[in-house]
């Protein structure tokens, strides 16, 4: 499979040209720079370290950024290093405060893995170096997904290029829970007939997630989710939640006093007996837990009836990066059909992918044709939910530490 694909037309040189203009400010990205070329693009990223902020609290993913790297170094020669992160927002705040003493240029941050409230925060305060996903070759073969076009109601606007997709899922063991709970009512109950399940606290991610779930549903899809949360009545539309919290927690492992570490960790209790229900954001979570011996087979992964959330995650270039070019070479790497394909294998990660299989080349196809995902991922037709705005997430987050946190 090519790593790159490209495109010859002439509009599209122009294009990378004027995208290529990094020495400009990032409202002036499209300044009359029509000479540039991928070919260019790669020659100049040759010799270039690209400092990849991506969070590393998986061995799966971790070792999956290990191959990219070999690849990228050899076929590119660009050396990409990932810099292991808790919490990207912390690199957002560094870049706040590198944008506020002027520092614009040499910047030790080239790559970020984003999305949601921090992409909005990078948008909002010109901390992206500007439409570079516009002019990626293998853009060409990304699929048209509103989740895609709109991060958390925020349009994207080439500031970003996606890297996978996700879904809020569910697993349970059949062997003990038969009937799982398919709605917020049927969780409530489930819990208070002994049912046993947890959520990790916010603002750990898949906890905020799963409060944005209830949320979404206990609100009934509130037209106020898409807006900023200033333009909305917050404690008329959050009421519901917090009662529904009210009655849940008690029934909850921890009974509301203590939450788990994580996602990874319900998946470990799961696993341990300790809970009846896991969470994950990745719909094939549980075939590359059960072909890890992480879970048993007979685990199986579902969704509300009325869908669950889902959102795509991206990578970006920070406007003071110092090696964009190869930070740009990178990005477009992990759009590969070759990257993705491996991405999407749960033998590796199994993250789904943001191309359009149909698109790709007969070859291409193949490599995903030949991913076994078994029985036990989210089966199709699930329906996913959009992200409220990206606003939402703090003000939701410090709603639930003020009821909840002490």
């Amino acid at each position: 499979m090519n790593a790159i694909k490209t495109k010859t037309s002439a509009s599209w040189l122009c294009s990378l040209g004027l995208a290529l203009a990094f020495t400009l400010p990032v409202q002036n990205l499209h300044a009359n720079e029509t000479d540039a070329s991928w070919d260019k693009t790669l020659e100049a990223a040759k010799g270039q370290t690209v400092y990849f902020n991506a969070w590393g609290g998986s061995d799966r993913i971790n070792e999956y950024l290990e191959w990219s790297a070999k690849r990228i170094k050899e076929e590119f020669d660009v050396t990409l290093e990932h810099v292991k992160i808790g919490d990207i927002a912390e690199v957002v705040g560094q870049l706040e405060a590198a944008k506020t003493v002027g520092r614009d240029t040499d910047g030790n941050v080239d790559l970020m893995w984003v999305n949601g409230e921090n992409f909005a925060a990078m948008k909002r305060n010109d901390l992206i170096v500007g439409a570079f996903a516009d002019v990626l070759p293998n853009t060409d073969f990304v699929k048209k997904s509103p989740s895609i076009e709109m991060d958390f109601s925020v349009p994207v606007e080439g500031l970003e290029s996606p890297w996978g997709g996700a879904q809020l899922v569910f697993m349970h063991d059949t062997q003990i829970t038969q009937t799982p709970p398919v709605s917020a009512q049927q969780l409530l109950d489930f819990v208070n007939d002994g049912g046993r399940f947890a959520y990790p606290a916010p603002p750990a991610f898949h906890g905020t997630t799963i409060v944005k779930q209830l949320l979404h549903e206990l609100s009934n899809g509130h037209e106020a989710l898409s807006k900023p949360v200033d333009d909305a009545d917050f404690e008329a539309v959050t009421a519901p939640l917090w009662a529904y919290l009210d009655e849940l927690h008690p029934g909850l492992w921890g009974k509301g006093k203590s939450w788990p570490n994580n996602a990874e960790s319900t998946r470990q209790m799961l696993d341990d007996g300790e809970l009846d229900i896991a969470i994950s954001f990745n719909p094939n979570e549980a075939s590359a837990a059960v072909k890890a011996g992480q879970l048993p087979d007979s685990v199986r992964t579902y969704a509300f009836d009325n869908g669950t959330i889902g959102n795509t995650h991206f990578v970006t270039i920070p406007y003071n990066a110092k090696a964009k070019e190869g930070a740009m070479v990178v990005a477009n790497f992990l759009i590969s059909s070759e990257a993705q394909a491996r991405k999407a294998n749960p033998d590796v990660w199994g993250d789904p992918t943001v191309l359009d299989v149909n698109a790709l080349s007969d070859e291409d196809k193949k490599a995903f044709e030949a991913i076994d995902l078994g029985p036990w991922v989210l089966q199709a037709g699930a329906q996913i939910l959009p992200e409220p705005h990206a606003s939402w997430t703090g003000a939701l987050e410090q709603a639930w530490l003020e009821r909840y946190g002490k």
